[in-house]
């Protein structure tokens, strides 16, 4: 099983995963492998510090603080290494479960992979239409911080305040 979704009662807003890398599950926590950008791009985004990438608590923090939630779409899969192309055998997890459990009002998909997954096995649940957004993941080198920070900033703007779109 994949990990435990973040959220509370004032998620208004998903970003969702794929599935877990090798080096997150070896940290226990989403985006845990060093280069991946997730963490310091949302803490950007947000005009705060970016969390140590072992303090799993003030990474909980900034997704809770600015009425996010955070998630991955699938339960369990089968996937070689960190490959979202190679995942088969993929069982989504319950979005009804999150959807009773906290207000949301959109959903942000961190890459294609995410999305694709989202669109068959989550949205027709939901029925709340995902916004694809460019993977931070360190296998998308093409995007720079930069172009992430524009492609993010204004998705997340109502969620992240005035700094999202800078």
């Amino acid at each position: 099983m994949s990990f435990a979704p973040v959220y509370g009662p004032g998620s208004r807003a998903l970003i969702l995963g794929s599935w877990p890398s090798p080096k997150s599950w070896d940290m226990g926590f989403y985006y845990g492998h060093p280069n991946n950008r997730f963490w310091p791009l949302l803490a950007g985004l947000a005009g705060e510090a970016v969390p140590a990438r072992e303090d799993v608590e003030a990474k909980r923090r900034l997704i809770l603080g600015h009425g996010l939630a955070l998630w991955d779409v699938l339960a369990s899969c089968t996937i070689e290494g960190a490959s979202d192309a190679s995942i088969r055998d993929a069982v989504p997890e319950d979005i009804a479960f999150l959807l009773a459990r906290a207000p949301i009002e959109a959903v942000f998909c961190n890459g294609a992979a995410a999305y694709k997954l989202y669109v068959k096995y989550m949205q027709p649940v939901s029925g709340i239409a995902a916004q694809r957004l460019p993977s931070t993941s360190p296998a998308n080198a093409a995007w720079g911080m930069a172009r992430l920070r524009a492609a993010w900033g204004p998705a997340l703007a109502p969620y992240l305040g005035k700094n999202a779109g800078k």
